[in-house]
């Protein structure tokens, strides 16, 4: 069986998703089998793997920095918030039903032999397992059914990694008081702490980390500096969406409610030349050159609120004016005319849509889930997107259906048809479709033109490539603020706390 690792955090945001990433590089590098695991994750961004079953993104992005096919087994269950009190539940992969807090909290301990089924099959595949907790160990109205931080760091027999955030401040409250509410028996498993996202001086620090060493009992492993590398963040506290800045193409994203995998636009956001912002205001929309309306866990009340923030106004005036406007998945149902929810996935009811795609869609009780290829086969007034390659992947549970006159946007490898384009309009279901390069070039080419710019003035680039750069980023940022030594013993159960 694997060796294992845990990071748990102070605190939602304090960096564990990043630093178990940065770690799987690590072991990677040095020449292990290394695989990340997360019993339970809320987010929602989402992928589909080769199998057609639903994970988190963020185990995506550690298994990528693993050099490791992403699987279900890395994380089980995968809890989609609907309401502020409700979630879509996902295990392994599968939809097991919406549930409220309250409902989810009394049964959730049953899926303790999903948990570790799925963690003993891992572990068998692997050399290093490395763990990622949710939130904090210390929340203490809930640790008497925990199955993502010290329950879980129980049953695997897991040593613990501490990480707490000093760019929010207090971070030495935040250490110190999380291992002073935890159990004697939860304190004997943190082996070590973790400040991470520091700027300045460390050796100003370091009378700081004697003091928190002493007061814990507890090594300090090393201070992670506030990191410039460009990998996927957790959907709820990115940073993301407050970027704001001016580049020779503008492209808006609409900022909804309940917006899911804003990650289709990171390989844009990476791109030299384009400057993607995400609004939430008919006031910041101004007059980008692109309009993206991104996919969103409740259709139907963000559209709601689009219409009542006056931002469907204004993407209409704009469409009207001629910006293309795309959508994708939830924000292409968006588009058509009319959205109906037949079998209640929302609560019920139908809803006009933005009228700017000849479409409907109706809500089916069953998740589309797959992996696709294609290529569009129809441009409308926008010539440069014919015969672009596609690839991504579909998650939803609409079924849309087009008027007899109205085109579809791709064919796709199983010869069914995606997406709709009408002038310059187009809408897909397909998660990844500004990710290949073919797409990502048409796209912009198209925009320079329309904006009379060259396309010389954005730099073309592999995507893939640029990922794997910014993880080798990360691993040597980690290589050089950690004590690895300290981490390969604890590994190995050779620190006693």
């Amino acid at each position: 069986m694997a060796k294992v690792i845990m990071v748990q955090g102070t605190m939602s945001g304090a960096g564990k998703s990043l630093l178990v990433a940065g770690l799987c590089r690590v072991f990677r590098q040095d020449g292990y089998r290394v695989a990340p695991f997360k019993s339970q994750n809320m987010a929602l961004n989402s992928f589909i793997t080769k199998e057609g079953l639903e994970m988190g993104r963020a185990q995506v992005v550690q298994a990528e920095a693993c050099g490791a096919e992403p699987s279900v087994l890395m994380n089980p269950i995968l809890l989609k918030p609907t309401t502020d009190v409700g979630s879509q539940v996902i295990v392994n992969g599968e939809v097991l039903g919406n549930m409220s807090a309250a409902e989810y909290f009394a049964m959730k301990r049953s899926l303790i032999p999903r948990i570790m089924e799925a963690f003993e099959k891992l572990s068998a595949r692997n050399d290093i397992v490395v763990i990622e907790g949710a939130g904090s160990p210390a929340e203490i109205n809930l640790k008497s059914d925990d199955i993502v931080n010290m329950g879980l760091a129980e049953m695997v027999k897991a040593p613990v990694l501490l990480v707490g955030d000093i760019d929010r401040g207090g971070v030495f409250a935040q250490i110190y008081g999380t291992v002073a509410l935890l159990e004697e028996d939860e304190k004997r498993l943190v082996k070590a702490t973790v400040i991470n996202k520091f700027r300045g001086d460390v050796e100003i620090l370091r009378p700081g980390l004697s003091m928190l060493e002493e007061l814990t009992g507890k090594p300090v492993a090393g201070v992670l500096p506030y990191l410039q590398v460009d990998i996927e963040d957790e959907d709820s506290l990115t940073e993301r969406f407050e970027r704001e800045g001016t580049a020779a193409l503008d492209i808006a994203v609409v900022r909804l409610p309940r917006i899911s995998n804003f990650t289709d636009f990171s390989a844009l956001e990476a791109t030299a030349g384009v400057g993607l912002r995400y609004v939430n205001s008919a006031r910041k929309l101004g007059h980008p050159d692109l309009v993206i309306l991104p996919g969103t866990k409740s259709t139907i009340a963000d559209l709601l609120w689009l219409r009542q923030s006056g931002l469907e106004a204004a993407i209409k005036k704009l469409a009207a004016a001629g910006t293309p406007v795309c959508g994708v998945c939830g924000g292409y149902q968006m588009l058509g005319r009319r959205i109906t929810d037949s079998c209640g996935a929302e609560g019920g009811g139908s809803v006009e849509g933005l009228g700017l795609l000849p479409m409907v869609t109706d809500f089916a009780a069953e998740k589309h889930r797959t992996r696709v290829t294609g290529r569009v086969i129809h441009s409308g007034y926008l010539p440069e997107l014919a015969g672009a390659e596609l690839e991504g992947y579909e998650i939803h549970m609409g079924v849309t259906a087009l008027d007899r006159d109205a085109q579809p946007l791709a064919e796709l490898e199983n010869g069914m048809l995606d997406g709709c384009i009408s002038g310059h309009v187009w809408g897909s279901y397909l998660h990844g479709f500004f990710d290949t390069e073919s797409s990502r070039a048409a796209l912009l080419a198209m925009l320079c033109r329309r904006k009379g710019i060259d396309e010389s003035e954005l730099t073309a680039f592999d995507y893939a490539a640029y990922k794997e750069q910014q993880y080798d980023l990360l691993a040597n940022a980690v290589r050089k603020n950690l004590d690895m030594g300290m981490i390969y013993r604890i590994l190995e159960g050779g620190i006693e706390a």
